[in-house]
């Protein structure tokens, strides 16, 4: 069923399209109950053919917000909602943005910027606003998304359904967290797909290395991958551990590559790379 909120994103990068293709799909949100503020025109074309309002600046986008709810000038009040789909170092001119249209009002914001607190985003925006921080990943635009969610400053269990709903429609995997978890969130499954492709192109360059034209390699690196990953989901009675067990026979082949994994130490190196990922979230926070 529809809700009757509206969303209005601010920002229009490759998550907002899937987190609106996921909400128009599932029926959560019409099209004609959202709207995106990019000042990057050539965005907006993938937006409006998806029956999407686009606006240049945040003050046209928090009229629209307004207007939809039946306020007219005012941005006080109403269930429409705001969600930060920019970088983080853009925010503080979008903030800007919205506090020259005299603020946000009483709203729920979900903000799913990296790094940035929720109550750095409460005092930029206005103290009345209630925070939700959200951390999805990119495997959201195939709905195959893992998504934290998190009460930030002055947010409610309730102010966070909407987010939840949004969210469940982008993957399978949606964990609440608190908010202290967030930036830990974000070194495991925020850039994890990016440690699955990191392995991908080492797979590629060793079947390379031992005769396989490129594009036969990268086929074949893929679909081992992909089957791997569906066999994990399909085993949740099964360890990674145990999966792994089950494919090496003592003395064989798969043996002597992981033995090759162990010493150059790849546990180590994967477990010291999630940690700096955490530890560079953190840092963001306080700069």
């Amino acid at each position: 069923m529809h809700t009757h909120s509206h969303l209005l994103f601010i920002g229009g990068g490759n998550m907002a399209k899937a987190i609106i293709r996921g909400a128009t799909a599932r029926n959560i949100l019409e099209p004609e109950q959202l709207a995106v503020v990019d000042p990057d025109d050539t965005k907006h074309l993938v937006f409006k053919e998806m029956g999407v309002k686009t606006f240049i600046d945040a003050e046209q986008g928090i009229q629209w917000l307004a207007e939809g709810e039946g306020g007219g000038e005012g941005v006080e009040g109403g269930a429409g909602q705001i969600m930060l789909a920019v970088k983080p170092q853009v925010f503080p001119k979008v903030a800007a943005q919205f506090k020259s249209r005299g603020g946000v009002g009483e709203r729920v914001v979900i903000s799913i910027m990296a790094g940035v607190q929720s109550r750095v985003i409460c005092d930029q925006l206005g103290g009345d606003v209630r925070v939700i921080r959200v951390m999805p990943n990119t495997p959201a635009s195939i709905g195959q998304g893992a998504t934290a969610i998190a009460l930030g400053a002055g947010a409610t269990d309730a102010d966070a359904e909407f987010a939840q709903r949004i969210f469940e429609a982008a993957g399978p995997v949606v964990q609440r967290l608190d908010e202290s978890m967030i930036d830990a969130f974000t070194a495991v499954a925020g850039s994890g797909p990016a440690y699955v492709f990191y392995l991908a192109e080492a797979m590629v360059r060793g079947a390379v290395e031992v005769g396989f034209e490129e594009e036969v390699a990268d086929r074949i690196v893929r679909q081992t991958i992909a089957g791997a990953a569906g066999l994990m989901s399909a085993t949740l009675d099964r360890s990674a551990r145990e999966l792994r067990d089950a494919v090496t026979s003592k003395r064989g082949t798969t043996d002597a590559a992981t033995s090759v994994l162990d010493e150059k130490n790849l546990h180590d190196a994967v477990r010291l790379a999630i940690k700096a990922a955490r530890n560079r979230g953190q840092a963001m926070a306080g700069e």
